[in-house]
């Protein structure tokens, strides 16, 4: 999967793309992942990327120009690429989203808000729109890495066990995971359930669907 952002921190980044699972997909050449630095499309000798409000009030938007600019350029890197706006007005991000889109067979295209937010014209190069909260943080690329860590996570390979993702929290969108255990078997009297060091498999199959967490709103 090929995922590019478009930000004016491209090196915030570099710490999550670059660690952990989200390193092992890039390496297995299962994901393909890049920046485009918005500042580079600005406007003028100080590459200026955000102007004062139509209408007054407080605050700076991001301009029209840079954005489609970038826009277009990740569009020639993967035309086929689907473009991405992380807003407080979308769609609240979802584990079954999460494994709807490590499925598509084409790529996407983050765009990062900042300042008050964006112009409002970009919206019609935009084909999804998310947010992964309802509150608000100082621009998109925290929702951004959140929303291709739980992506890429699912893709064939990346997590190495069949499994893993099938039964995980949110999977079946009504509950999160059943309690775990590891060695010892005794810690400090804090004891494991026998029935989890049965061997037993249908039993402990049913202690963990009688155990799984509620999903809370």
């Amino acid at each position: 999967m090929k995922i590019q952002v478009i930000t004016l921190f491209p090196e915030m980044f570099d710490g999550v793309m670059n660690s952990s699972m989200m390193w092992k997909a890039q390496s297995q050449q299962v994901l393909d992942f890049s920046t485009l630095n918005l500042r580079e499309f600005g406007i003028g000798p100080r590459h200026q990327v955000d102007d004062t409000p139509y209408g007054g009030g407080d605050g700076m938007l991001l301009k029209p120009e840079p954005l489609f600019a970038a826009v277009r350029r990740a569009k020639e890197i993967d035309p086929t690429a689907k473009v991405v706006l992380l807003t407080p007005r979308g769609e609240r991000w979802k584990q079954s989203v999460a494994q709807s889109w490590s499925e598509f067979n084409h790529g996407l295209i983050f765009i990062c808000g900042r300042y008050e937010g964006y112009d409002e014209r970009i919206v019609e190069l935009v084909d999804h729109q998310v947010r992964i909260g309802d509150y608000v943080l100082t621009g998109g690329e925290l929702a951004a890495m959140v929303v291709i860590d739980s992506v890429v996570r699912l893709l064939p390979g990346v997590l190495g066990g069949e499994a893993s993702a099938a039964i995980e929290s949110f999977s079946d969108g009504q509950t999160l995971e059943f309690p775990q255990y590891t060695k010892p078997a005794n810690y400090d009297g804090r004891v494991v359930p026998d029935v989890l060091i049965s061997g037993h498999h249908g039993e402990i199959a049913k202690w963990r669907a009688e155990n799984s967490f509620p999903v809370k709103d």
